[in-house]
């Protein structure tokens, strides 16, 4: 499999490709894809369990797994896979500019999103969280009056707050590690983004706490390809249909996120199988 840190310039030791394309290029269909032999598929490089590079710079997470099974389906093997890393604020330029296939980067379903890109079937359900320091712990939203809250530019943390608490300061970040920093080095009282993720880095971290484990609607994560691609969109509906026959995505919990949440979450609050959300 290829590596391409073209938004984060994360290399970690892994081979260089372009992964470019003209700004506003042609989606690619799947038999495209087949006949060029590689998948390009966006995924986040800093957003552990879901998508990051590990300490011997190989890319790992939930996201990940997902991404491989759909390179060996797609063109025979796990290894025709050309991971370009981005950020959630670029996600969708990168699909307009057919610099990506697929974008697998924990991607929620807007509306606004979907005016801009195409979703396939879910396969990871989620709401927001809260994560604060122990010693300072965030349990409702009106505690965050009067203080700073860190979030991710381009995520649905980012939208949600200025929306509906215009009043709340927010400090904001381009990647999930500068905003992670921020809350270690003080310069933000919490950090809001997905309940899942937030949870994972309070295991890793001790100190922190998740006071807020569930804040707005329950919303859902699928594979996105670029407007009116309807040949690979159709192809992910199917591919995640197929899947739920051998529960491919528990699978996926278990390999890569049990390990990080152990017994504290129950995988069926987060897999979608087949595309079905109960």
């Amino acid at each position: 499999m290829i590596f391409t840190g073209i938004a984060a310039g994360i290399l970690a030791g892994c081979a260089l490709s372009s992964g470019t394309a003209d700004t506003g290029a042609k989606a690619r269909t799947p038999e495209e894809i087949k006949k060029s032999g590689t998948v390009r598929i966006g995924v986040f490089s800093d957003k552990n369990p879901f998508g990051y590079v590990d300490e011997n710079g190989e890319i790992q997470g939930y996201d990940v797994y997902f991404a491989k099974r759909i390179a060996k389906d797609l063109l025979g093997s796990e290894d025709d896979v050309e991971f370009i890393y981005v950020e959630a604020a670029n996600r969708v330029e990168y699909l307009k500019a057919g610099k990506v296939d697929i974008i697998l980067a924990n991607f929620t379903v807007t509306d606004e999103r979907k005016e801009q890109v195409d979703f396939a079937l879910p396969y990871m359900k989620v709401a927001l969280g809260v994560v604060s320091p122990e010693s300072s712990l965030i349990t409702d939203v009106k505690e965050l009056k009067g203080k700073k809250l860190i979030v991710v530019k381009g995520t649905t943390a980012e939208a949600y707050f200025t929306e509906k608490y215009p009043d709340i300061t927010l400090v904001k970040f381009d990647e999930y590690q500068e905003a992670y920093d921020a809350l270690l080095d003080g310069r933000g009282d919490a950090f809001s983004t997905d309940n899942t993720e937030v949870l994972a880095w309070a295991i890793r971290n001790r100190g922190y706490e998740v006071g807020i484990e569930s804040l707005g609607s329950l919303d859902i994560i699928a594979p996105a390809v670029q407007k009116g691609n309807t040949g690979l969109q159709n192809w992910l509906n199917e591919e995640i249909r197929s899947l739920a026959e051998e529960q491919f995505f528990h699978t996926g919990f278990e390999a890569t996120l049990r390990k990080v949440y152990g017994d504290s979450v129950d995988p069926d609050s987060l897999v979608v199988e087949g595309g079905i959300v109960d």
